[in-house]
């Protein structure tokens, strides 16, 4: 009964945030489901500062997907569909707010705010890299070399700011 108990231990989260800090994408995570085409995904996600995630939104049915934050901080922005910030929403391991679970098609992106940060997220799956995205065409893709300008803006973006074009 006990054979596919899994045990995720904080040295095991220390050597994921070391991994992301060792990345180019300055992000790493750990999946805990099996397999892509299992219906629900279930991962660790370690981000640093300065990672750029670019916008994008889940637009199917059921394409929610819920963050909870392990280790550290991140802010999770949500935007209008020219780039205009709706709402932010900072998660902090240390008190305050914990989770917050995303709806099916809004437009969001997360902003790491302190080295170390772990983050759990669950959605639906199965993954399929190419529908499982819609990415927002007002910003640049990940790689690009507005990037890293972009992923500082959205550590203190504020709702009512409009991302640059």
């Amino acid at each position: 009964m006990l054979d596919d108990l899994k045990l995720y231990s904080a040295a095991t989260l220390g050597a994921l945030s070391a991994q992301a800090a060792h990345s180019a994408r300055l992000r790493k995570n750990l999946n805990v489901h099996p397999a892509l085409e299992d219906p629900i995904q279930r991962l660790f996600n370690a981000l640093e500062p300065g990672t750029y995630a670019r916008p994008h939104r889940h637009a199917r049915d059921g394409g929610w997907e819920l963050m909870v934050v392990v280790r550290g901080a991140f802010a999770v922005l949500f935007f209008d569909g020219e780039g205009r910030v709706l709402s932010r929403v900072e998660l902090r391991a240390d008190g305050g707010d914990c989770a917050v679970e995303i709806p099916a098609r809004a437009w969001h992106c997360v902003a790491s705010l302190a080295p170390g940060t772990v983050m759990f997220e669950v959605k639906p799956g199965p993954y399929s890299p190419l529908e499982d995205k819609d990415f927002a065409s007002w910003a640049p893709p990940e790689g690009d070399a507005r990037a890293p300008d972009w992923a500082r803006r959205f550590e203190t973006a504020r709702p009512g700011q409009r991302m640059p074009t």
